[in-house]
């Protein structure tokens, strides 16, 4: 009885239909190849992005945009940004991850918009929350948070206000602290 579980069987299938891609794109564009619990993620230089996304919509039926974010790795890690496109083949089934690492002096990255065009709403999102900006962007501006809203709210330098959470041992520091509006208030 050698056989795997079904679950693995299935991971094993999914990788092997996209390791050619994968292969394909490191030999290529130069692209780092990652592995790790059933998915195949391809790093990619932020100046071959658009070369690498036209080739796997064109070449390699990666159709679909499934999703745009980023990742903050401040501060174990440089580059500080990482962001992370979902792609999608419908003909083949098949799932890939591309990572584009990109540094927090210059946070810059080419739009997809002319590949995907549901990238707009993503990469305004990324903008918003991380301050990446998408070089080519047709209306890159803030979607989320009011236009006048200071900083990016996802980075993990954001400086953090919040109120204490009221519980049983900590209830009269935070009834003192509560502000009690006066009746002209009300």
């Amino acid at each position: 009885m050698d056989e795997k579980p079904r679950t693995e069987q299935s991971k094993d299938v999914l990788i092997a239909s996209v390791r050619p891609v994968a292969d394909a794109i490191r030999e290529r564009f130069g692209a780092a190849v990652n592995e790790f619990r059933g998915e195949i993620s391809l790093v990619v230089a932020p100046g071959q992005l658009q070369e690498v996304v036209r080739t796997l919509r064109d070449e390699f039926a990666f159709d679909f945009l499934s999703s745009l974010t980023a990742s903050d790795y401040w501060p174990e890690l440089e580059p500080r940004f990482h962001v992370v496109y979902q792609l999608y083949s419908h003909p083949h089934n098949a799932r890939l991850c591309l990572r584009i690492p990109v540094n927090d002096r210059s946070p810059v990255v080419p739009t997809v918009e002319s590949v995907w065009p549901v990238a707009n709403w993503h990469e305004r999102e990324v903008f918003d929350m991380f301050g990446i900006r998408f070089e080519g962007h047709s209306d890159l501006r803030r979607i989320l948070m009011p236009y006048d809203w200071e900083g990016h709210p996802l980075r993990k330098d954001y400086p953090l206000g919040y109120e204490e959470p009221q519980f049983t041992f900590n209830f009269e520091d935070i009834q003192i602290r509560k502000h009690r509006g006066r009746y002209e208030e009300a």
